[in-house]
């Protein structure tokens, strides 16, 4: 399962006086998105890739890794919101987590949100995409780093799935993978979707972020395909995330031994849930929860 590799031009323009002016990523073959800087806030090159974050004059600020956008301020909670409470919610008693990935810590804030959560770990290769987000993103995550039920593993999320202290651990796994190219290959395919299941406990859900459909319509049909091989019950939902490219974001779940998601009674469930918990959250809602689950034609035939 392979997502367009980055193209090399994907680098910042140049404007007056040698200020730069533009970003433009260019993940998807034959299109582009540029945005205007501000101002550069942190451009280096890591153990594992390229960092740099931005402001930008319609977007926020900004995170790309090797050129293709992470985060943004302004619409990561379309994001953060739907792989954690949406499961979250319908599970109704999560009390770990992991995180594959997500240096930047936006699912995790949110995550930490449900005042029955004990623990929150959070795995990442990157040490210093975690310093920097630290560093520059407080507005998104700076709860997270003072809540003593955060852990934070500098750690290849790979092998610490395999370690014998994950196994039958978790109650939900957010895998928060990266495109498979670099350090993130390992985060797709059969022998990672067997980890997560085996750190999982029984009843537990994982969700994964799964590409857009409109641009990367394989990755839908791929990872449901190996999701059927591992998981009883595995599913797709959709959210849109205004600076991943494409329009909807496909976000699919696997259950180990647990309900389906997104049926009736689940949906009832987390309404319930949500409104109990009093939580506040810029983009989930039970209504948007509700209508993830409604596919267009041409999505719902790429549901193996």
């Amino acid at each position: 399962m392979a997502r367009p590799q980055p193209q090399p031009s994907a680098k910042l323009s140049a404007g007056r006086a040698g200020k730069a002016r533009a970003v433009t990523e260019r993940l998807h073959q034959g299109y582009a998105q540029s945005m205007e800087v501000t101002k550069v806030l942190a451009e280096e090159k890591s153990q594992f890739q390229n960092i740099r974050i931005f402001d930008t004059v319609a977007n926020g600020r900004v995170m790309t890794l090797d050129d293709i956008v992470q985060i943004t301020d302004r619409d990561e909670s379309a994001y953060a919101d739907m792989l954690t409470h949406l499961p979250m919610l319908e599970h109704g008693k999560v009390e770990r987590v992991m995180i594959v990935g997500g240096g930047d810590l936006s699912i995790a804030d949110e995550a930490l949100k449900h005042k029955n959560v004990k623990e929150v770990v959070l795995v990442d290769i990157d040490g210093r995409v975690i310093d920097l987000c630290k560093k520059l993103f407080g507005s998104v995550n700076a709860k997270a780093f003072r809540d003593r039920r955060m852990k934070i593993e500098v750690a290849d999320a790979f092998e610490y799935l395999g370690r014998p202290e994950s196994k039958n651990r978790f109650d939900l796994i957010i895998a928060d993978r990266p495109d498979p190219v670099g350090p993130g290959k390992a985060l797709f395919g059969e022998t990672f979707y067997d980890r997560v299941k085996g750190a999982l406990k029984r009843g537990g859900y994982a969700t994964f972020q799964t590409g857009v459909p409109f641009y990367q319509p394989w990755e839908i049909t791929e990872a449901l395909e190996e999701l059927k091989r591992f998981f009883p019950r595995s599913g797709l939902y959709l959210t849109v995330v205004p600076t991943y490219i494409g329009g909807f974001m496909a976000l699919s779940w696997a259950s180990k031994g647990g309900k389906a998601l997104g049926t009736p009674a689940g949906i009832r469930k987390a309404a319930a849930a949500y409104k109990r918990k009093k939580l506040k959250c810029d983009y989930y809602n039970p209504q948007i929860h509700a209508a993830a689950f409604a596919l267009p034609n041409w999505i719902a035939k790429l549901v193996p």
